[in-house]
């Protein structure tokens, strides 16, 4: 043999080792790294959705203590249920130091609802304008929500101005004062 034909020979052997080699060795290796690459990406993307419903999840959170905190404040606005007959004394005080005079106080029934108790009541009061307004301005002033939603004015034979109104105390939370046509 010649050694430019065993240098051929040579030549085409290392080749085939080589071509051997790759397909053996380096072929399945770069395809279990594809693999490996491809669960990385997988739990990579598993990862971000979990950062962002934790971040989701602590938004929550703060905005649940918002809303605990808002439920605390407007649960402080309410009187307890002993307590009831002392708001309904400050209402008629007020009234009574403005110059009006209660001319009716009924209670009606309770209502339950959720995390507070609802007391209904009608009221007719009998004065000018002005002290009408006074008793507003000074109701107002109570560390109770009021809400009025109706008023009517009228006039009695004597010139007199009436209020009829309604008004109802939640027991826990608030007290909401809504006018309703009594009369």
């Amino acid at each position: 043999m010649t050694s430019g034909l065993r240098q051929a020979v040579f030549f085409v052997l290392l080749i085939g080792v080589a071509a051997l080699g790759y397909q053996g060795m380096i072929k399945p290796a770069n395809r279990k790294l594809a693999e490996a690459k491809q669960k990385l990406e997988g739990k990579r993307a598993k990862l971000s959705e979990f950062e962002q419903a934790t971040a989701k999840a602590d938004d929550l959170n703060k905005q649940l203590e918002q809303l605990q905190e808002a439920v605390r404040f407007f649960e402080s606005k309410l009187p307890p249920t002993s307590e009831v007959h002392k708001v309904l004394e400050q209402v008629t005080v007020i009234a009574q130091k403005q110059g009006l005079k209660p001319k009716t106080i009924r209670t009606l029934v309770q209502k339950n609802n959720s995390g507070y108790v609802e007391q209904p009541m009608n009221m007719m009061l009998v004065g000018n304008f002005t002290s009408f307004y006074s008793f507003l301005l000074e109701l107002e002033k109570l560390p109770r929500i009021m809400k009025l939603r109706e008023l009517k004015l009228e006039k009695d034979k004597e010139g007199n101005i009436l209020v009829p109104f309604s008004s109802v105390i939640a027991i826990g939370d608030f007290m909401v004062i809504s006018e309703e046509d009594i009369i």
